[in-house]
């Protein structure tokens, strides 16, 4: 056996022989590609002998702006990229959009030259194909329309404007700009620039200014990634100040992100519409002397708000008391100077007798009397029954969509929710991804707008579910019973049977109006209910000291309930299972960004 397993394997020799044979073919392809690599560099290259920049502003400050760029190709090539950025930060967190249009390239002659422009991020990219690009220089023109390029200050306006960009990874021999503007401002125009890389204050250019126009010029050639920015002080009336409307027209479009919660309100409520709306009951809400037939105090307590609360929980309690299958103990105990109180729950029939049950009063008996015992205390239950409680709150819900209440249910009105998140966000996503349009830019803006939209989302959500006509008559039967319960006065109660108070009292609990049916009875009973027995009863009773114990093992119940044995923090998991008016940089302002061939 180990003979053929031995047999099986390549022997080392030749297996050694096969990477000596293959590190020799590396060695030999690497100088011939290092010598392609070199040919081919040595081949191409390209720069920028001179780039100008004719700029007119106009009366309300739209600037048409016209690059000349002369470049020396050396081996073959197809044209250039022209990357313009049009995003820049603004004030207070927002984003400023540069609003270019009316985009025409040209060659020296003035022929238009084939190209494409896209939107890429924060920049707009021209791909300009120049043919017979192989040996020789070239001149293109881009021309452009810029309806936001002029600042506006209180006390002046500003030119501010990256003429060549800081981008380009060849050096640019000269740069110059010539810039005109409809009035010289009463001679009181001044004029700078700056060269070098992004954030550089060198001015190793003249800048002068003759009437209504200024001319910029580099003394020096501006190294690789290095531009000419050109800086105009224009005093107040030199040109028009955009309207009111038009500055709100461009912040929209700058920062469409303020969209977003119109947008998501528009969803929203078209999804209500189309789901969410309950139908007309053809009923008014009149007191009604009794519960829809048929609902527990959970169903009812439930119905009423579109979710299952404490309250609805716990109130099974003292329903399931009243309806004879428990006994109810108050027990109050003095640990030296403290009294301690609990309440001892015990079972009065069987298993095999909850045949009549539903779904969710069969769960919480289960679980108090797990271990076939016939009594337990409420601080037993503690850290143990809360693994019953969304199996409670799942069957009380069940229970209302059996019985046909529910035209979309809390958990379907959840799902339509998340879709709607989905619609909502899924084309800022895509423009965002494919670069459209970048949302980011304005952080403060986007949070605002983001904690709007979760907002309205939230409130939607609330009013998505929505009933049937058999639900929504259900509900005003509820409504009219809790108005009967908060109204009826003491004299009409003596014409009911002596069993009312306790036989709607978990009702009265589940539609939070237990006070006001405790009170309606003050002087009209005086024994406890039989399911009762507390440390201070028969000689203190009244139905209001009553409804205040109910309450308070309503809310012992549901904190032993919903509580739960803190995690250990040891052990393993798987045991068990720019916008500034002062200074200036190269590279600051509009315009600019860069480019390269291709």
């Amino acid at each position: 056996m180990i003979q053929d397993l031995a047999s099986s394997r390549p022997s080392a020799r030749k297996r050694w022989g096969f990477v000596f044979c293959l590190l020799l073919a590396l060695l030999c392809l690497v100088p011939s590609l290092a010598f392609a690599q070199e040919d081919e560099g040595g081949s191409r290259s390209w720069r920028i002998s001179r780039f100008h920049d004719n700029i007119g502003v106009m009366d309300d400050g739209t600037m048409v702006v016209t690059e000349q760029i002369s470049l020396v190709f050396v081996g073959s090539f197809r044209g250039i990229h022209r990357r313009i950025p049009v995003n820049y930060p603004g004030p207070r967190g927002t984003n400023y959009t540069l609003y270019i249009d009316d985009i025409k390239v040209r060659d020296a002659a003035g022929t238009p030259l084939k190209y494409d422009s896209r939107r890429k991020g924060d920049y707009r990219v021209l791909t300009i194909y120049i043919p017979g690009a192989t040996d020789t220089e070239k001149q293109v023109q881009i021309s452009y329309t810029v309806r936001n390029g002029v600042r506006y200050f209180e006390d002046h306006d500003e030119l501010y404007w990256n003429v060549t960009g800081n981008d380009w990874p060849v050096p640019i021999d000269s740069a110059s700009a010539f810039v005109s503007f409809p009035s010289d401002g009463n001679g009181r125009l001044r004029a700078q620039a700056f060269t070098g890389v992004y954030g550089s204050y060198d001015q190793e250019a003249t800048a002068e200014v003759k009437g209504n126009a200024a001319t910029f010029e580099t003394t020096n050639p501006l190294p690789m990634r290095g531009g000419l920015t050109v800086n105009v002080y224009l005093p107040k009336g030199t040109v028009g100040q955009p309207s009111s409307l038009r500055r709100a027209w461009w912040f929209l479009g700058s920062n469409l992100i303020v969209l977003l919660p119109v947008f998501t309100f528009a969803v929203m409520f078209g999804m209500w519409y189309v789901k969410g709306r309950d139908p007309d009951a053809g009923l008014s809400v009149a007191p009604m002397y009794e519960p829809p037939k048929g609902m527990s105090p959970a169903e009812i307590g439930s119905l009423i708000d579109d979710s299952v609360d404490p309250r609805d929980i716990t109130s099974t309690l003292v329903d399931l008391a009243v309806r004879g299958y428990l006994r109810i103990e108050e027990r109050n105990e003095k640990v030296l100077f403290f009294n301690n109180r609990d309440f001892v729950f015990h079972l009065l029939k069987p298993q095999d007798q909850w045949s009549g049950l539903a779904a969710h009063e069969r769960q919480i008996l289960s679980k108090m009397f797990s271990y076939g015992d016939q009594s337990t205390t409420l601080s037993s239950l503690k850290n143990r029954f809360y693994t019953a409680i969304p199996g409670v709150k799942r069957a009380i819900l069940e229970e209302l969509k059996r019985k046909e209440v529910y035209r979309v249910d809390p958990d379907s009105a959840n799902m339509y929710r998340v879709l709607a998140m989905l619609i909502i966000a899924a084309p800022f996503l895509v423009a965002q991804v494919t670069g459209v349009y970048q949302f980011f830019n304005a952080p403060l803006v986007f949070v605002i707008a983001l904690a709007v939209s979760l907002l309205i989302v939230w409130l939607f959500g609330r009013i998505m579910t929505a009933k049937t006509l058999k639900g929504s008559r259900a509900e005003v039967s509820v409504l009219g019973f809790r108005e009967f319960m908060m109204r009826v006065d003491g004299d009409r109660l003596r014409r009911f049977p002596p069993d009312t108070f306790e036989k709607y009292l978990p009702f009265a609990m589940a539609l939070g109006v237990e006070r006001h049916w405790a009170q309606a009875f003050q002087g009209i009973i005086q024994n406890p209910p039989n399911w009762y027995t507390g440390s201070t009863y028969p000689g203190m009773w009244n139905p209001i000291y009553f409804t205040n114990s109910m309450n308070t093992m309503s809310n012992s119940a549901y904190e032993a309930f919903t509580a739960a044995p803190r995690a250990s923090s040891s052990g393993s998991g798987f045991s068990g299972g720019g916008f500034s008016s002062g200074g200036g940089f190269s590279g600051g302002g509009f315009g600019g960004g860069g480019g390269n061939a291709f």
